[in-house]
């Protein structure tokens, strides 16, 4: 593979500005790399659409988030709890009518990775215990983990940096750098929050460059879709 190796932050249904961040980085869909960290689904109203655009991509990483995974079962069972749908699940109900997904998308969550180890580097949607090699850490930990992104950031509010995971980086999506007030991607120690609000209102979608830490952002989410909240209905 010759191409761009790029990594995109938690998009939440955003079509428009993931065509943005596309746009910008001139991404070639034949040639470059994406690796997409979760949580495509639940927030903005397009979710059917990010998926037919990803699934374009040839060479596609796909991690799981904790919102594909609710997405997913009601994907194979139509199963849709109220955490979900009060949490972004209703809109991306909505973006299906209701209905029928197309297989080529409940394959791409079934078959998408807990993580993704590359050259030295780790891609996980949450976070992983530094303490036990990957293989043997539970799903509900790559999903749902908060600890690394926290014990990370201690060490940069400390002014103690140090490497805590033995790799040279990892992107982490599933906790907002708005809640720190930043709409940038986040850097503590060697973890790279990638999550830069994009399923609310005021986020923006987030793409870097992996090799040269360039990154490309589309406007305000929000703005793209004024008749609509997000995560924040």
């Amino acid at each position: 593979m010759a191409g761009k190796r790029y990594v995109i932050g938690d998009i939440h249904g955003a079509y428009k500005a993931l065509l943005e961040c596309f746009e910008m980085t001139s991404f070639d869909m034949d040639n470059d790399m994406l690796v997409c960290l979760g949580d495509v689904c639940d927030g903005w109203p397009e979710v059917n659409k990010v998926f037919d655009k990803l699934l374009e991509i040839k060479n596609l990483i796909y991690i799981i988030g904790n919102h594909d995974k609710w997405a997913l079962d009601w994907f194979l069972s139509h199963n849709a709890p109220s955490i979900w749908t009060m949490q972004g699940g209703r809109a991306t109900i909505e973006s299906y009518q209701g209905g029928k997904v197309p297989e080529s998308h409940t394959r791409l969550l079934s078959q998408a990775h807990l993580y993704y180890h590359l050259e030295d580097m780790v891609f996980v949607h949450g976070g992983f215990d530094p303490g036990l090699p990957l293989e043997q850490q539970d799903e509900q930990v790559f999903l749902w983990d908060r600890d690394l992104v926290y014990a990370a950031l201690q060490q940069h509010d400390e002014n103690t940096q140090h490497n805590i995971t033995g790799f040279s980086h990892v992107y982490v999506g599933h906790t907002p750098t708005i809640n720190l007030g930043t709409t940038q991607p986040v850097k503590a120690c060697e973890v790279i929050m990638m999550d830069t609000g994009a399923g609310w209102p005021g986020g923006v979608l987030t793409m870097m460059d992996i090799d040269t830490h360039e990154i490309v952002q589309s406007s305000h989410v929000n703005n793209l879709y004024p008749n609509d909240k997000g995560r924040g209905y």
